[in-house]
């Protein structure tokens, strides 16, 4: 009878597996099936090359390096502002704040994360942008600065929380080592647990640039849209995810060259998500063999 169960549960996990694993290979399958076509009319060295990204203009080009520029210009931003901050709220709770404040102010961080962003698309422009036009005038209405620290204070609670998990299963004998040899708590914070946890920690950092490379709303109501390779975050530029929600919500002909670019761009963001996942597992798995 156990082994019936067991038998059971073992089916249902698997099944599981594999609905995940069939929908990956799905949402592949579609993007390159439908842009296909369009590199089929369009070579991929202009794609990759070209500085200008006009699909929808008469003088058309293709060149994915505006989008990408844009895309990593708010997440660079955005991790700037969440990194620091979230490590620091990760070692207070961990090492500093009583486990009753703890227990209180950790969901409470999470529930950051639960805001919708259309929500928080808005308040970066018409709360945060006009807030800094007072102290930088020439930044215009849409920019990257004000939706990339929105990002920013929304992805707070992935890197936050991981990291504080992961300091929180460093062993107490490290802990206890470390003020044995006279170590202050914050010495201990910074040169011991903050290296054993780097695995975790890192970890909780890609996933959150990969949710904010990712990000669509925020970016759409309050980055423009107005693809440029840039660097400067005062000025207003185009992301892929907004790009492609442009693109759907428009008047474009289905089946049209225009059309295909949204998969095309969809291919360039599956890639950049992939490697970041791939990355944050060779780091993960090359600490745990360290460290074992």
């Amino acid at each position: 009878m156990v082994n019936k169960k067991e038998k059971i549960i073992e089916s249902i996990l698997m099944l599981c597996a594999t609905v995940s694993v069939l929908t990956t290979i799905g949402i592949l399958w579609v993007l390159i099936s439908e842009s296909s076509s369009f590199f089929s009319k369009v070579s991929i060295k202009d794609f990759l090359t070209d500085t200008q990204w006009t699909p929808l203009f008469a003088e058309k080009h293709f060149g994915i390096l505006p989008l990408i520029s844009g895309t990593l210009l708010t997440t660079f931003i955005a991790i700037l502002i969440a990194l620091p901050t979230g490590l620091s709220i990760a070692i207070y709770l961990n090492e500093y704040a009583p486990k009753r404040f703890r227990k209180i102010v950790k969901p409470l961080l999470e529930v950051l994360a639960a805001i919708p962003t259309v929500v928080y698309g808005y308040f970066a422009l018409m709360v945060v942008t006009p807030f800094l036009q007072k102290f930088i005038p020439d930044m215009a209405g849409f920019n990257a600065l004000s939706p990339g620290i929105v990002m920013g204070i929304m992805i707070i609670p992935i890197i936050s929380s991981l990291s504080e998990d992961a300091l929180y299963s460093v062993p107490k004998a490290l802990r206890e080592a470390s003020y044995g040899m006279g170590a202050t708590r914050l010495q201990t914070s910074f040169k011991v647990l903050v290296p054993a946890a780097t695995s975790g920690i890192t970890v909780s950092i890609i996933l959150a640039i990969s949710r904010a490379i990712g990000e669509t709303m925020i970016v759409a109501i309050a980055a423009g849209q107005q693809p440029r390779l840039t660097l400067n975050p005062l000025v207003p530029i185009e992301t892929i995810t907004t790009y492609i929600v442009q693109v759907s919500l428009g008047d474009v002909v289905q089946g049209s060259l225009e059309y295909q670019t949204i998969f095309a761009a969809g291919i360039a963001l599956f890639v950049l998500t992939f490697i970041l996942n791939n990355i944050s597992y060779f780091i993960k798995k090359k600490f745990q063999e360290k460290y074992e």
